[in-house]
């Protein structure tokens, strides 16, 4: 019996998992880089702010776009987040 495309993708927890340990690779990136105190939730608060209107997008963009996320880019998006008095 072939799998269906719909049986192929991940549930709601494994989603979570993998969305989870892209975040903390890409934590361990920027702590390479000296951003030792970048948190994963941080990365995805991040990434996730530019899908709250469309909701999530299929797996392959949510994985380009959490391992490209640059530092700069971050760093941008924290210190907007400070100043509108956002708390993670």
């Amino acid at each position: 019996m072939e799998q269906s495309y719909e049986d192929s993708l991940p549930t709601r927890e494994e989603l979570d998992v993998i969305i989870r340990n892209l975040c903390v690779i890409k934590k361990e990136e920027f702590a390479a880089f000296g951003y030792d105190h970048v948190e994963w939730e941080e990365i995805w608060h991040c990434v996730s702010s530019k899908y709250k209107k469309s909701g999530l997008p299929p797996l392959h963009k949510l994985v380009n776009d959490i391992l490209t996320l640059k530092a700069d880019q971050f760093m941008n998006w924290i210190t907007l987040q400070a100043m509108k008095g956002a708390s993670f």
